[in-house]
């Protein structure tokens, strides 16, 4: 795993013992699963110590933060399709990893798929990597996919420094992407096993879909009952099926269906290796406020009724579903809108990742649920699901990504003020709560509302990509 810098050594602190490139103050930093008074001391990409805030350091630059902004980690968004080469012209590197850093994150895993090639081979993971490398304004990682004819090749890919492999148990809607059978699924199992490997998978059945399957058309509560919440539990019997029968780990993805939760309860219970996410449009929408024709909101599986959304919430509280990713699944306004509101033909997925974090956080907020909680399902959560303990924190020896925070302040949505390359999203029109005022990644500014004040003056925009390697 190749980082920003190396942890801080003895010989290090000796040769440069009082000097500092960045001290950031704020009196709510948080820290160790809370919030407290701390300054924040950088040094060549890493946080070397977080201090108390009036501690004297010898730094080139030396910054408070507003007392109505909070310093918080970077978000770490492990659900990200970026599209990238291929289908350029859905999103990009470029695109995609300003928007990230415009809404607080710092750390994208890129999905496998939409990109032409997937990402199923050594070699299509260097065209990922080439694509990145010359564009990425925050740090990017890639997950592989398990396709059919990908499987009994997975440790190559793994060894060529993936995070872990992706599977569909239903059609992708993506021809060079197909989905896993059930004995597909349990043999992918097997093989990871063999070198603990991770298998992050989208659970539909394709059996249940095509019982349930409809001619289409612009009826949303039509498109629901078309992937009804029985095609999840399904399919995530086959993988807790697989698990028990492969001691192998799986990740289940954008869980949609409340009705799965006792499955998943009882997995966990029962010490198999699972885990689960949710998504930011699961847990502000509810089907109730979904128009008919509204295809921006299409995605599968589909956004639930009001009592399913509070259900998942319950779920986060409960420690049933482990993180928050965005599954930032977007496309062209052709793709997604040009067939007169039939969910049928539209695309599916939403387009969310600059607004994720705000999003969770205004419903939170709402619910009196603490920031500290969103926190650890969106920087701790999922940070550990891929293995990068040096993300989502803000301690010594951590990398020094972090986010000036303002949770009491509101915005409205305007899709074409966002960096997503398509302006189209479900959150248009959304009044949310908390902005992001500016990012930094490994100590470096690449995102910022306005220009950052020091004691040298102003600082502008400094891009640093770095690629992580899982190797």
């Amino acid at each position: 795993m190749a980082s920003h810098s190396s942890s801080p050594s003895a010989s290090d602190a000796s040769d440069r013992p009082e000097s500092y490139d960045l001290v950031v103050r704020a009196q709510r930093a948080f820290v160790d699963g809370a919030f407290r008074p701390a300054a924040l001391v950088i040094r060549d990409g890493i946080i070397r110590a977080v201090a108390d805030i009036e501690a004297p350091f010898d730094a080139t630059d030396d910054l408070t933060l507003p007392d109505d902004q909070v310093l918080i980690p970077g978000i770490v968004d492990t659900h990200v399709h970026v599209n990238e080469p291929g289908r350029t012209d859905w999103e990009g590197f470029a695109s995609a990893t300003r928007a990230a850093a415009a809404g607080g994150v710092t750390t994208i895993i890129d999905m496998p798929l939409n990109s032409i090639p997937p990402t199923t081979t050594p070699e299509a993971l260097e065209l990922k990597r080439a694509a990145a490398a010359r564009q990425a304004t925050v740090d990017v990682g890639f997950w592989g996919g398990a396709i059919p004819s990908s499987l009994g090749g997975l440790r190559a890919l793994h060894e060529a420094g993936v995070f872990g492999f992706k599977a569909f148990l239903s059609p992708s809607g993506v021809d060079e992407f197909p989905h896993l059978s059930t004995v597909e699924l349990h043999q992918a199992l097997a093989e990871l096993a063999e070198f603990d490997g991770l298998l992050i998978v989208h659970a539909e059945d394709p059996r249940v879909l095509a019982d349930h399957e409809n001619a289409g058309g612009t009826g949303y509560d039509a498109f629901v009952a078309s992937r009804p919440e029985s095609s999840e539990l399904t399919a995530i019997e086959h993988v807790i099926e697989g698990l028990r029968m492969t001691g192998a780990r799986a990740h289940i993805l954008h869980l949609s269906a409340a009705s799965a939760l006792p499955a998943i309860r009882a997995a966990k219970a029962e010490g198999l290796r699972l885990t689960v996410e949710t998504c930011p449009h699961y847990l502000s929408f509810a089907a109730e406020g979904i128009p008919d024709g509204a295809t921006q909101y299409k995605c599968c599986p589909p956004i639930r009724d009001e009592s399913n959304r509070e259900a998942l919430w319950q779920a986060l509280l409960d420690g049933d579903i482990d993180l928050i990713a965005s599954d930032h699944s977007p496309s062209t306004r052709e793709l997604k809108l040009a067939h007169g509101g039939d969910f049928g033909l539209a695309w599916g997925g939403i387009s969310g990742l600059q607004v994720s974090f705000p999003a969770v956080w205004s419903t939170a907020r709402a619910q009196q649920i603490p920031l500290e909680r969103v926190l650890e399902w969106m920087c701790v959560g999922t940070s550990a699901l891929v293995g990068l303990s040096q993300k989502g924190v803000l301690t010594a020896g951590a990398d020094a990504d972090f986010v000036a925070f303002a949770p009491d302040e509101s915005f409205t949505v305007d899709a074409d003020h966002l960096e997503h390359k398509n302006k189209l999203t479900a959150f248009e029109g959304s009044e949310l709560t908390g902005v992001v005022h500016a990012t930094w990644l490994a100590g470096a500014p690449v995102f910022s509302l306005e220009p950052v004040v020091d004691a040298a003056g102003l600082r502008g925009t400094l891009l640093n990509p770095v690629l992580i390697n899982a190797s």
